[in-house]
């Protein structure tokens, strides 16, 4: 059950997100593919006009970055390709590089914080609503944050996803509950690494374009 709906979950993801790039193209991104292709490299690079704490969050996303891949990896292979529980080697890395990503997430958490916060001007309609009520004007005069609207609500929804992927992981370590239980706690966090790897591929693909468009 587990691997087919993990599965259907992340072949209707990329279904959705191959439809966007074909409906909803970047500019030139069709013209000129290989030009785009290094573009998306080149966001991986530190860029000069960023200032130290804008380096250091840079270093701790790829950082993350890099930690995800090597979990997506270590963990969905064994378990989606090959139909086993994650064991060996595999089971090794992946629990060396999880609390390295971990800690990178609670460093994002507090430094992207800011620059995802909501704001009126994030939700047009809302803001109308809010006018209309209150017959106040220019309510959305705040400087809107940093990325869209998407970027914010999928970098929130990583940052509470991954409090119930590693908690429930931690948990069944304690022998405090028993067998059921663990089962359990294996289960949500199995579950709640599919949509916690979900969310992060939206949130790059969402970034690369937000890159590329500028």
């Amino acid at each position: 059950m587990y691997r087919t709906i993990s599965i259907t979950a992340f072949l209707i993801t990329l279904l959705i997100l191959g439809l966007t790039c074909l409906f909803k193209p970047c500019r030139d991104c069709w013209k000129h593919p290989l030009r785009t292709l290094i573009h998306i490299f080149t966001l991986l690079l530190i860029e000069q006009k960023l200032s130290f704490a804008g380096v250091i969050r840079k270093l701790v996303y790829l950082l993350a970055l890099l930690c995800f891949v090597v979990l997506a990896v270590t963990g969905f292979y064994p378990t989606l390709v090959l139909g086993e529980h994650i064991s060996g080697w595999l089971l090794i890395i992946h629990a060396t590089f999880a609390p390295i990503l971990a800690i990178c997430l609670a460093v994002l958490a507090v430094m992207w914080a800011g620059r995802c916060r909501f704001e009126y001007n994030d939700w047009p309609w809302f803001e109308h609503l809010v006018q209309k009520a209150t017959l106040v004007k220019n309510i959305g005069n705040q400087i809107n944050g940093n990325g869209s609207i998407w970027q914010k609500i999928f970098f929130w929804v990583i940052i509470f996803l991954a409090l119930p992927l590693i908690l429930s992981v931690v948990l069944s370590m304690f022998h405090l509950f028993g067998t059921y239980w663990q089962d359990v706690l294996i289960a949500v966090h199995r579950y709640c690494a599919v949509a916690f790897a979900i969310a992060v591929i939206v949130h790059i693909y969402v970034l690369v374009r937000a890159g590329i468009k500028q």
